[in-house]
C-alpha cells in the first residue's frame, strides 16, 4: 500500500526550501501585498505551508482547473473547473502549483490571468520536471528540480490517493496497478 520506492524528497527538506522559498518572496515583494492564487487541488498543502512560512500581508485565492483527469499524463485541454472570486487587476499574482511538467497547464493560466490585468504574475512551483517541458514558461520560484517520474505526496496524488504524505514520493509501478485495479 504505501511502499517506499525510488525517488524521495523528505519531510524537513521540504520544509527548509519553502523557507527558502518564502524569504526570496518577502525580499521580492517588500512593501506589496501580492495574492497567492493556489491551483487546486495539487498546490493546496504546499500553499498552506508556503504563507505560513511569509511573514508578510497577503492576500489568497485559488482556481481549479483539471487537464489529468485520471490519468497519469495531462490531456493538453484545460478545464476550469473553479474560477477566482476576486479581481487580480492592477495586483501582484503569484500562481502557486504542485509540479510544472509539460507546461501547458500554467502556460494557459498565465494567457488567462495576464488578460485580467494584474499588475505583476510570477509562478511559484514546488516541483519543476523539465524534461518533459512541451512549451516555453518562466518559473520565477522553484522548489525541486525532479525526474521524470509519478510522484505522489504533499498534495500530488494519483486517482486522489497519496495526497496526505507529509513527503514526496515515487509510485511504483505494482502501486500504480493496483489503483487502477481498485478503480475499476
Amino acid at each position: 500500500m504505501m511502499k517506499n520506492s525510488g525517488f524521495l524528497i523528505s519531510e524537513e527538506r521540504i520544509k527548509q526550501r519553502i523557507s527558502e522559498i518564502a524569504r526570496q518572496i518577502e525580499a521580492d515583494y517588500a512593501g506589496k501585498i501580492p495574492v497567492l492564487v493556489g491551483i487546486l487541488k495539487g498546490s493546496f498543502v504546499f500553499l498552506a505551508d508556503l504563507m505560513r512560512e511569509l511573514r508578510m500581508d497577503l492576500e489568497v485565492d485559488f482556481l481549479g482547473v483539471s487537464s489529468y483527469g485520471k490519468s497519469t499524463k495531462t490531456s493538453g485541454i484545460v478545464k476550469i473547473l473553479k474560477d477566482l472570486g476576486t479581481s487580480i487587476e492592477g495586483k501582484d499574482v503569484i500562481l502557486v502549483e504542485d509540479i510544472c511538467d509539460s507546461g501547458l497547464t500554467l502556460k494557459y493560466l498565465v494567457e488567462l490571468l495576464e488578460g485580467r490585468n494584474p499588475r505583476s504574475l510570477k509562478i511559484c512551483v514546488l516541483l519543476d520536471k523539465k524534461e518533459r517541458r512541451l512549451v516555453d514558461i518562466k518559473l520565477d520560484y522553484v522548489g525541486f528540480e525532479v525526474p521524470d517520474r509519478f510522484l505522489v505526496g504533499y498534495g500530488l496524488d494519483y486517482g486522489e490517493r497519496y495526497r496526505n504524505l507529509p513527503y514526496i514520493r515515487e509510485l511504483g509501478p505494482e502501486e500504480l496497478k493496483e489503483v487502477e485495479t481498485n478503480e475499476k
